[in-house]
């Protein structure tokens, strides 16, 4: 049995056009904001137009349900179809219809599995109102506190957008599942990254996903005059930030694993002036590895370089940390029954660790989880040039409904 491609063509261009602004090309189907909701309501439609149910829960989570032949824990795959702003067409997305299309293939096949398959796709993974709302909601992680304080960058709070779509916010907290009621979570994703592109290989199998913090941190020293305050008399905090950039590697060498990665992306240099020796330097750092260990030791190690440049240079450092995700260990059984049904298709897999964090890892707090990983064209993703190869999306889907089949019946 084989997923119909052309179908999950149909689908992945249908919905690319909600929320497309002409100008740039990109797709602005941010959570909660009107092209969201009318992806929301097509997604509902595809489900009851393929004979499935259709529900919602309290976090707006879409689901669609294939019921089983017993009442056994149920095997649940999906993602989002929220995007960042200016998207390309299948971060999230396309874990979305290729669920939905498997989900479609054993009803008309009329195949007869023991669990229930549920698709879901979850509100907000990417963030708009700070977290994984969707995913979070299902694992019971999040509470009222939360949901009436959660607001984007312009200030604009998730129970607000929520009310103007007919939703009570505090619904989400009805969201949350019983852990023995699902099996196991499922998702396919683009790889967002290059190593599948480079290595030529159709197929990625996800066995850890990594962990992060993220750090606003501030080196404070003394604003002068460019001309007159002679160089080793200065306190200038960008040659603290300088200093530092120049000492991730080497920690990473040190204290990190093949698997971590530290990002100094953001910087703002005050006062800002061509003439004038910076007197403030705030900068984020984000560090990730799959492992926790790691991650301390890591944070460890920045904290001392932190403290030994600041000392150096006659500045003053701190920090706050903004976020922190713990990594995940996928499901070994899912592991091995991905890599199964990969040389069962003749399908050349990588096994492999996910960089970025899905709803996979917050779903893999709660239940074992799996994810199938293919190419990202360059790499790239969160941009309209984001793109993945028919064949491999193909040989992506017909992995995950192989490997559904196969746990829905166990």
């Amino acid at each position: 049995m084989h997923v119909n491609l052309e179908r999950i063509k149909s689908d992945i261009l249908t919905l690319a056009e909600i929320g497309r602004h002409a100008d740039d090309r990109g797709i602005y189907r941010m959570a909660f904001t009107d092209a969201d909701m009318e992806g929301k309501r097509w997604l509902t439609q595809r489900i009851e137009s393929a004979g499935l149910q259709a529900s919602v829960d309290g976090a707006a989570n879409i689901s669609a349900i294939r019921a089983g032949t017993s009442d056994s824990p149920r095997v649940l795959v999906g993602s989002h179809i929220d995007t960042v702003p200016c998207a390309g067409a299948l971060d999230g997305t396309l874990g979305v219809i290729v669920g939905l299309e498997c989900l479609r293939r054993i009803h008309e096949e009329n195949v007869s599995l023991r669990r229930t398959l549920e698709l879901i796709a979850f509100s907000d993974e990417e963030g708009r109102f700070g977290g994984m709302f969707g995913s979070h909601s299902v694992c019971g992680l999040i509470n009222p506190e939360l949901i009436a304080t959660m607001d984007d960058l312009d200030g604009i709070k998730l129970a607000d957008e929520m009310h103007r779509h007919g939703y009570e916010p505090l619904a989400a907290l009805e969201a949350a599942r019983d852990p023995e009621s699902i099996a196991s979570y499922l998702e396919l994703h683009i790889e967002q990254g290059p190593v599948l592109d480079h290595l030529k290989k159709p197929i990625g199998i996800v066995d850890e996903i990594t962990g992060l913090f993220t750090w606003s941190v501030w080196f404070r020293g003394e604003a002068n005059h460019a001309g007159t305050t002679p160089m080793e008399m200065r306190k200038d905090a960008f040659m603290g930030l300088a200093d530092f950039a120049h000492e991730v590697p080497r920690i990473l060498d040190e204290n990190g694993s093949p698997r971590s990665r530290a990002t100094i992306g953001k910087a703002q240099i005050l006062p800002g002036a061509a003439n004038t020796v910076p007197g403030l330097v705030e900068f984020s750092l984000d560090v990730r590895d799959t492992s926790e260990d790691v991650l301390r030791e890591l944070a460890e190690s920045f904290r001392k370089a932190l403290s030994a440049i600041a000392r150096r240079r006659g500045l003053m450092f701190e920090f706050q940390q903004k976020s922190y995700l713990q990594p995940v260990q996928c499901g070994g059984e899912l592991v091995e029954e991905l890599t199964r049904q990969s040389e069962r298709l003749g399908l050349e897999a990588n096994r492999m660790h996910s960089g970025a964090a899905h709803d996979a890892q917050i779903m893999g707090r709660m239940v074992p989880v799996g994810m199938i990983f293919v190419p990202s064209k360059g790499g790239q993703s969160h941009s309209p040039a984001e793109w993945t190869a028919w064949s491999d999306i193909e040989a992506g889907a017909n992995l995950m409904l192989h490997t559904l089949m196969s746990i829905a019946d166990q």
